[in-house]
């Protein structure tokens, strides 16, 4: 089965029906796995529970899980594992970035000390990992662990990049791979490994292909999409002198005096909403824009093909809704 991306992308409220009622416990489930008897650290946990995302990672296993129309118990624990790393990713980042927002709210770095941000991403982290050794499922530890050593090396990759206007598109496609896309494809296979494991190589490429055009989607809100959308200020990748799919087409295709602007921006300290509006600018006329939405549709359609030998029903079918959303996220 397999179809387009479709001009309005479903809700995430739609996408999310078949496995409502197993969402609506993984926040109970996660409480469950990080407790601790240490008031310090269940301050900070209180925090993170509250700031929780939109538990799309934990969509994509518990749906993975159902395609055959199989429920397992082991799922929901596998799904509130899922988050916790991907809790822990931001908590990290956010310390290695100092960035002060996470979702309209503070960060751990910015309430506590990037110290602390950095164990209690450590304490997430092991608690996953913790869980999964009780369960006793070797095959799903060994696709977590495998993930998670991808997001570090992608993260190390991206810090020791000295120069970010020398980043091909190569080298991008590479850490978004490395940095979202590896445990989108991990939360997929995960969920195979417990309710479809005929369909585990087929779910791990719909994975890794969906969180792809995920990133780029992501990167391109940065450029045309909201606070309220982004969870963080537009403009805010360019403030980090993150180097993302459009501005590398971009450079390619710039004239020599609007590199040099571009090259004269990334020396900024503290570049200014009018400085940034312009490399904007530059962007768009140089049809970066465009380019990286068409690569996110490009990986799009590729996620959509991985699903073509899985039985029609309602997990499969909300997989493929949530490549549309995946690729338009403005609901």
């Amino acid at each position: 089965m397999t179809r387009a991306v479709r001009g309005v992308p479903p809700k995430l409220s739609a996408i999310q029906a078949p496995v409502r009622e197993s969402l609506e416990r993984v926040g109970d489930e996660i409480r469950r796995i990080v407790i601790a008897d240490f008031d310090d650290i269940e301050e900070v946990n209180e925090h993170l529970l509250f700031m929780r995302g939109k538990l799309f990672r934990p969509t994509l296993l518990l749906l993975a899980s159902r395609v055959e129309g199989r429920d397992h118990d082991d799922a929901l624990t596998l799904a509130a594992v899922v988050e916790l790393v991907h809790l822990a990713t931001l908590v990290h980042d956010d310390a290695v970035d100092h960035s002060a927002l996470r979702r309209g709210l503070p960060t751990v770095n910015a309430l506590w000390t990037h110290q602390v941000a950095i164990i209690m991403g450590d304490y997430l982290y092991s608690r996953g990992v913790s869980e999964l050794a009780r369960i006793g499922n070797l095959d799903a530890l060994a696709v977590l662990a495998s993930a998670a050593n991808e997001m570090s090396v992608g993260e190390m990759r991206q810090l020791t990049s000295y120069d970010a206007l020398d980043f091909s598109e190569a080298d991008y496609y590479r850490l978004i791979a490395a940095k979202t896309a590896s445990l989108m494809s991990a939360a997929c296979e995960m969920g195979a490994i417990v309710g479809a494991p005929e369909h585990r190589d087929a779910l791990a490429r719909f994975g890794h292909n969906l969180g792809m055009a995920f990133q780029i989607a992501d990167d391109l809100l940065d450029y045309t999409g909201t606070e309220a959308v982004t969870g963080k200020p537009t403009g805010q990748d360019l403030r980090e002198r993150k180097v993302t799919l459009p501005l590398v087409q971009a450079l390619g295709k710039a004239h020599e005096d609007e590199l040099r602007e571009i090259h004269d921006f990334f020396t900024r300290v503290d570049p200014t909403d009018d400085e940034i509006a312009r490399i904007v600018q530059i962007i768009m006329d140089r049809g970066g824009l465009e380019y990286a939405s068409a690569a996110a549709s490009r990986f799009a359609g590729q996620a959509l093909d991985a699903l073509a030998a899985i039985p029609e029903g309602p997990a499969t079918e909300a997989l493929s809704d949530a490549v549309s959303y995946a690729v338009d996220r403005r609901r």
